[in-house]
């Protein structure tokens, strides 16, 4: 099988500097390494809260540099940790207004993720109570179906995500991510995805390598394979969550995953609908 191409692929998981972590490029080098592999799409994203200011300020870069034939976009998203006040459905709208095409559930803020690092689960943002997801989501779903945005789920259990996706199906989201479910911190079972796949269309975001803390990342090629294999390419979306120093740079990462998944018996076509179809549609924009 011939060397895998980038051409036209998009990521919805990248970091990038700045950042509290360093990170190994800048919006600015990620956006160059995107250019010149012929990527078509990328969102940026920080624990942090907002990146769709610096994604705009990326994209005129892109076209002071190379001008407005690349065919490269770089998006943002707003993610709902308490550094910008958690819920809080006033941020989410003017993320959105200035063009923002995720928003994800809390990532370090999360109980899931508070718990799992050791810290004290109570002191993260409550999501569910009663079994049900917490009136603050409803206006934040609001925002994301009439914006035709995207839910990501972050960092928030297994349960939490359930009841979360069946809430904002009823409130009329229509593209929900199932962030990294694989990752040990999330920690979804394959049933668990399987089931919300089956019963919520939900795409399942799988990513590169996931970090076990210390440094140390572990791949998740193989374990990505049997998904796909398991629930089907149309509810997989292959992205890296790059942007590790500890990792490979992102279009080397992106790459060595498009080429496994080829290696080992997927389809070229459906890595291209895993890589393009199904980021494409989730962005709105043209295939």
């Amino acid at each position: 099988m011939g060397e895998i191409s980038l051409k036209g692929v998009c990521d919805m998981h990248v970091h990038t500097n700045p950042d509290l972590r360093i990170r190994a490029y800048t919006d600015f080098e990620l956006a160059d390494a995107a250019v010149r592999v012929g990527a078509r799409a990328i969102i940026i994203k920080s624990h942090l809260g907002f990146t769709v200011n610096r994604a705009y300020l990326t994209n005129e870069y892109v076209k002071s540099k190379y001008g407005d034939h690349t065919g490269f976009t770089m998006y943002g998203g707003v993610v709902m940790n308490k550094v910008i006040g958690g819920l809080n459905a006033e941020a989410v709208e003017k993320g959105l207004k200035l063009g923002a095409k995720e928003i994800w559930l809390p990532t370090q803020s999360a109980k899931q993720h508070m718990k799992a690092m050791g810290q004290d689960p109570a002191q993260g943002i409550e999501l569910v109570r009663d079994g049900k997801a917490v009136p603050e989501l409803k206006d934040i779903f609001h925002l994301i179906r009439d914006y035709d945005a995207v839910l990501g789920t972050a960092h928030v259990s297994p349960e939490e995500a359930i009841v979360i996706t069946e809430a904002a199906r009823d409130a009329g989201v229509k593209k929900i991510v199932i962030t990294h479910p694989e990752w040990w911190v999330v920690n979804m079972s394959i049933e668990d995805q399987v089931r919300l796949v089956k019963d919520y269309d939900v795409i399942l975001e799988r990513c590169y390598a996931q970090n076990m803390g210390g440094g140390k990342y572990k791949s998740n090629l193989a374990d990505n394979l049997e998904i796909i294999r398991e629930v089907g390419y149309k509810n997989v979306m292959v992205d890296t969550d790059g942007g590790q120093t500890e990792n490979p740079h992102w279009e080397l990462a992106l790459a060595e995953y498009m080429q496994y998944l080829v290696d080992h018996g997927i389809p070229e076509e459906q890595v291209y609908y895993m890589t393009k179809t199904i980021p494409y549609r989730l962005l709105g924009i043209e295939e």
